[in-house]
């Protein structure tokens, strides 16, 4: 059982730049961002990744009402990984569907306006909504996700900073593995364009971007870069074992091979480029693979002055001489989608599989020579010779950094 095979089956998403796969893709291999500046209660303005999807197609408008925005959002992308991966849930006993949901915080946006609401009454707690404690609990989300589908089976939000997405891909295969499951619903959350406290505390730690231009303000790895921009975003994937793919004749995305996670153990925000370097050996160890047989990786760059140079530090340590491996960033194009990141950057990368395109990294007028790369595609799209291996990086707060490896299927 531990060394069955899980395979991502299907998609759903909702990104700053697209509600649809093909949509996202296209965006990304063409470098087109449409971050804009919003205006947050109490802070002011700001550039922002904000998603426009049909929130209604899957569920009523009273029921997103009675909801969460994080919920509306994994509600319609697991239903849009349904549909994306031909799979009708009913194929599947209801209490073996696991659903795995990673998220950076929960709750602070419903907190947030509840504060607000009451301010209205004199901050009179009557007013209260009754509401609140079911929306806050961290596995909302993915409970939400349960209700819509009516699946019986174990749900959990997986809080892991902004590398919850990968975690919660992990936590399905894992659980796939030990045949807790048999399939899965896997992916990552964000609703924090919603909090103005968020803003508030990364421009109080300096790290909030700023332009003239909103679409030019995610420029990880560029001289000029000056912070991150918050965006909201949410991506599902259906995780299937490879013979019931294979046996319902599911096109396939890819299959994960390999994947780690660790901790820095040393500081509260500031990453650490040793630790990130064994996260990713570990997982190279666990696929099977040498460095050069990584074909792409999906940096995890969020446009801070050390952040990106502790990364690069790390992955130019783990794969000094691979001509054959290309890197991009996608958190130039759409921000930076906090516990969504990890599994929206891969779903924008997956598609490589078919077409061998990298998708730019934008925003990049004056290279930091500490971020110096070999094979990092700036500004324009790559038409690389093959692309068979995608690894993942997805690192967090306190510390947290992840993995995850993703190989072509191929049927021999």
């Amino acid at each position: 059982m531990l060394s069955r095979r899980i395979v991502i089956t299907g998609i759903g998403l909702a990104a700053p730049n697209g509600a649809t796969l093909e949509e996202y893709r296209e965006k990304l291999i063409n470098g087109i961002s449409e971050i804009q500046e919003i205006e947050l209660r109490y802070f002011g303005k700001a550039p922002a990744g904000i998603c426009s999807f049909p929130e209604t197609l899957y569920r009523k408008k009273k029921e997103n009402k009675k909801g969460t925005r994080a919920g509306c959002l994994g509600v319609y992308c697991a239903n849009e990984a349904l549909r994306n991966g031909n799979l009708d849930i009913t194929m599947y006993d209801a209490a073996k569907i696991g659903v795995y949901i990673g998220l950076t915080e929960h709750g602070t946006v419903e907190t947030e306006n509840e504060v607000y609401n009451i301010s209205k009454y004199g901050h009179n707690t009557d007013y209260w909504t009754h509401h609140h404690n079911p929306r806050t609990v961290l596995n909302n989300p993915a409970g939400e996700i349960t209700m819509n589908l009516g699946i019986t089976g174990p749900h959990y939000v997986i809080g892991a900073a902004c590398a919850a997405g990968n975690a919660s891909l992990i936590q399905a295969v894992q659980m796939m593995r030990l045949g807790e499951v048999d399939m899965a619903l896997a992916g990552g959350i964000s609703e924090s364009v919603g909090s103005f406290g968020i803003f508030a505390s990364f421009k109080a730690q300096g790290a909030l971007a700023e332009a003239d231009d909103p679409k030019l303000a995610s420029r990880p790895f560029d001289m000029g870069r000056n912070g991150i921009v918050i965006s909201e975003g949410a991506c599902v994937y259906t995780l299937e074992y490879l013979e019931k793919a294979q046996e319902r004749g599911a096109h396939i995305y890819g299959e994960i091979v390999g994947y780690a996670m660790n901790s820095d153990a040393r500081d509260f925000v500031l990453p650490y480029g040793k630790r990130q370097a064994q996260c990713m050996r570990l997982a190279l160890e666990r696929a099977g693979l040498q460095p050069e047989e990584i074909h792409l990786i999906n940096t995890h760059a969020t446009g801070t002055k050390q952040g990106d140079i502790e990364e690069c530090k790390a992955i130019r340590e783990v794969f000094p001489d691979s001509p054959t491996t290309y890197l991009n960033n996608t958190k130039s194009i759409i921000g930076h989608a906090m516990g969504a990141a990890g599994v929206l950057e891969l779903a924008g990368n997956l598609p490589s599989f078919d077409d061998n395109i990298v998708h730019p990294t934008i925003n990049i007028e004056n290279l930091d020579p500490e971020c110096h790369l070999n094979n990092l595609v700036i500004n324009k799209a790559v038409q690389a010779k093959s692309i068979d291996t995608i690894l993942n990086n997805s690192f967090g707060m306190v510390g947290i950094n992840s993995t995850v490896i993703v190989k072509k299927y191929t049927a021999d």
